[in-house]
């Protein structure tokens, strides 16, 4: 069985850790120095690199290299144990199937035994925001006063759902969306090693649709190139059932000339297309961000070619700002608010 790309590309060490450069050095740094804490809270979106962080700390404190700088090296017998997931003492738990208080009891009266292979036990909880209030309650004093030989890396897209009391004892780290030019160029990156032909247009439309999650981006890429031997951009619309950026231009000038009849027409064609609705719609929003990006003089943050562009400031120039914060926040309840709708 062939093994997914977001796997096979996962960064095992430091330096291929991108855009969250913030974080890597801490990381490092207490490496480096001894000074690695007893409890990490690692939060932010989806693919951003939480899991990935965890194990490379949980590598980097049990490495042999004598070159505290070096960790991990990626070629010891732990180092290597861990790459190919039988270090026994790197344990990682799945807090979503994992929610009771007997589970967190169970963690608990296991953690005090010593590690069997290296000087650190590394409980890494993936989704702990998924336990149970009285999970949470079990887990507190031993998240406090662990034994010496155990490391907590905590990591959830959804720290609003944390008690404050783990909150403030653990030393927390926010991972960041990566930029759409890095995703670009990993993704590039990763159609050249493995042979895979891709338009620069499909390119962008991949790392647009992953909504800053490189994770997401990989995946969608490993779909498409499951699906032919090149990757455009037309294929990319066809999987997806992504609009094609002409119904969206056709459909803010027909908003633009008020007229209903002919907006109506362009999304009944697009839905009969096999067009999603909610990619319609978040597109519509992308587009007229682009645009309010055009009327305050931020031009160059906006990706499209000249001649869309030109098409772009045409559009910009019809509408004030006010009237496109009023269309991106109907549109943006037409991408979400859907579940009750009959007609989409």
């Amino acid at each position: 069985m062939g093994q997914a790309l977001y796997r096979k590309w996962r960064p095992l060490l430091w330096d291929e850790v991108v855009s969250q450069e913030h974080i890597v050095q801490t990381l490092k740094n207490a490496v480096a120095n001894d000074r690695v804490a007893h409890a990490y809270l690692f939060s932010g979106p989806r693919g951003t690199g939480k899991t990935t962080a965890a194990r490379l700390l949980a590598k980097a404190v049990n490495c042999l290299d004598p070159d505290t700088t070096r960790r991990p090296c990626n070629t010891c017998a732990h180092c290597v144990a861990a790459n190919e997931n039988r270090f026994m003492d790197m344990i990682e738990i799945d807090a979503a199937s994992n929610t009771g208080v007997d589970d967190m009891r169970d963690l608990r009266d296991k953690i005090n035994f010593s590690p069997s292979q290296g000087k650190y036990k590394i409980y890494i909880i993936d989704e702990v925001h998924m336990l149970s209030t009285s999970a949470f309650n079990a887990l507190l004093k031993t998240l406090e006063e662990p034994p010496p030989h155990a490391i907590f890396i905590l990591a959830t897209t959804e720290i609003h759902k944390i008690p404050a009391t783990v909150i403030s004892r653990c030393q927390r780290h926010e991972f960041r969306r990566f930029p759409q030019g890095e995703i670009m160029r990993r993704l590039n990156d990763i159609c050249k090693y493995e042979g895979i032909e891709i338009d620069s247009d499909a390119l962008a439309m991949i790392a647009r649709q992953s909504s800053g999650g490189l994770r997401d981006a990989i995946s969608l890429l490993d779909q498409l190139s499951s699906t032919s031997k090149k990757i455009t951009l037309d294929l990319i619309l066809n999987v997806l059932g992504t609009a094609t950026s002409q119904t969206v231009l056709g459909l803010v000038q027909a908003i633009i000339d008020k007229d209903a009849g002919a907006g109506l027409e362009i999304i009944h064609q697009a839905l009969d297309g096999g067009a999603d609705t909610r990619s319609l719609a978040r597109q519509v929003v992308d587009y007229l961000r682009n645009l309010m990006l055009l009327q305050l003089g931020n031009g160059k943050e906006v990706e499209a070619t000249e001649d869309v562009k030109t098409q772009m400031r045409g559009h910009a120039s019809a509408f004030s700002t006010t009237e496109i914060l009023r269309l991106v926040r109907i549109f943006n309840v037409a991408a979400v608010d859907q579940r009750g709708a009959w007609l989409p």
